[in-house]
């Protein structure tokens, strides 16, 4: 599968050490984040050529971990026509075609993103934007409250019993499917505004039962999936969940309420948090320089004693380097870096001096390529 041209260095700089979570041991600290790539096949949510090519291309780029996008667990959780899925049987065998080659030609492990649209569906494609869908292209959306996503969005109806429990059972079959497919881990998504995030936000959840008020109502609906879906999965496989830590919106969630929900997490059993914000309105959370999210991750990990993974604005391999070796987070996870550059890893070991990652055996001469200037 792949050749080291060296020994490593005896040094191994932060990043590069691997983590183990359960049974999966990942060969070193770098995630390539969720992305919504909007590139299903006829619109039925089969991935394709695309995922093959996106996903491999960043495993063979020396990522230890590659996240798809958030796969849905239902046609009614969808955030667009484009998104892929794991609703039915007929996506498993594609995406083991994705999940094989990066088994078969990396070192990477690879995780599925489940989610739920919830209010944030019935959009275009992301290129489209300014535009609708037409009206037959459209589905019922469901939320925890009757509260439209923003001025321009559609009213989501407020679940009932019947739809909680559909929910619930969608995330054990795309798990189920998962796992079929070949799947490292899973990562639950509740953060962003959608669906299991907009249950743990004030701003969007104003349910008088057992599943709203305080953040411990908030929390019954993600935990009731969580507990589900873990009694499906594999025990030696880990299970994540990204969250909003904050809201960034008045009178939304702020900081203590994530400590709420991660130690929640934690006593269920979650193997590692995935800490991001806001995303949960219409209200766009403000543009910040530097490493802004990663304050959250840390205090987390800090006061909840659970591993976190972070995110955003991850750009260098001396900053993934310094948030591991000063304990900020367990894992570095890029979204952006990684759509511009899908050979991070490997440039930043070039970088580092660091000689232990493995090249695949068909790249052998790139060990020894040294780019004019460097």
């Amino acid at each position: 599968m792949a050749t080291r041209t060296k020994e490593a260095a005896t040094e191994t700089p932060p990043m590069f050490t691997p983590y183990t979570m359960r049974g999966l041991t990942l060969p070193n600290r770098v995630v390539v984040s969720p992305m919504c790539m909007y590139s299903a096949d006829d619109l039925d949510g089969t991935p394709t050529d695309f995922h093959v090519v996106h996903l491999g291309s960043r495993a063979v780029g020396g990522a230890g971990l590659v996240f798809t996008e958030m796969t849905q667990i239902s046609p009614e959780g969808r955030i667009s026509p484009g998104d892929a899925g794991i609703w039915d049987d007929k996506h498993i065998e594609p995406w083991k075609r994705v999940v094989d080659f990066v088994h078969n030609r990396s070192e990477a492990k690879i995780g599925m993103q489940l989610g739920h649209a919830g209010r944030k569906g019935c959009e275009v494609l992301s290129w489209e934007r300014g535009k609708k869908l037409p009206p037959e292209q459209r589905w019922e959306m469901v939320a925890p409250s009757a509260i439209p996503f923003g001025p321009d969005a559609d009213t989501p109806r407020a679940m009932n019993q019947a739809d909680l429990a559909k929910v619930v059972d969608d995330f054990v079959s795309g798990a189920v499917r998962a796992e079929a497919a070949g799947f490292d881990m899973i990562e639950l998504h509740g953060g962003h505004g959608y669906l299991l995030s907009s249950f743990i936000s004030k701003v969007s959840n104003h349910r008088t039962d057992a599943y709203g008020g305080d953040i411990t109502g908030r929390m019954k609906l993600p935990l009731e999936v969580f507990h589900a879906v873990r009694a499906v999965w594999p025990d030696h496989k880990p299970i994540s969940m990204r969250i909003s830590a904050v809201d960034w919106v008045e009178g939304g969630n702020e900081i203590e309420d994530a400590l709420v929900v991660a130690r929640l997490l934690k006593e269920a059993g979650l193997d590692i948090l995935d800490v991001s914000t806001g995303n949960v309105s219409h209200i766009r959370r403000p543009a910040m320089p530097g490493l802004f999210q990663t304050p959250f991750s840390e205090q987390i990990r800090a006061e909840v004693g659970t591993p976190t993974m972070t995110v955003g604005n991850i750009s260098t391999a001396a900053q993934c380097n310094d948030i591991i070796a000063s304990g900020r987070a367990d894992l570095c996870c890029l979204g952006k870096g990684y759509l511009f550059d899908p050979y991070f890893v490997r440039h930043a070991a070039r970088t580092l001096g660091y000689d232990g990652l493995a090249w695949p055996n068909q790249y052998p001469a790139a060990a020894m390529f040294k780019p004019e200037g460097s």
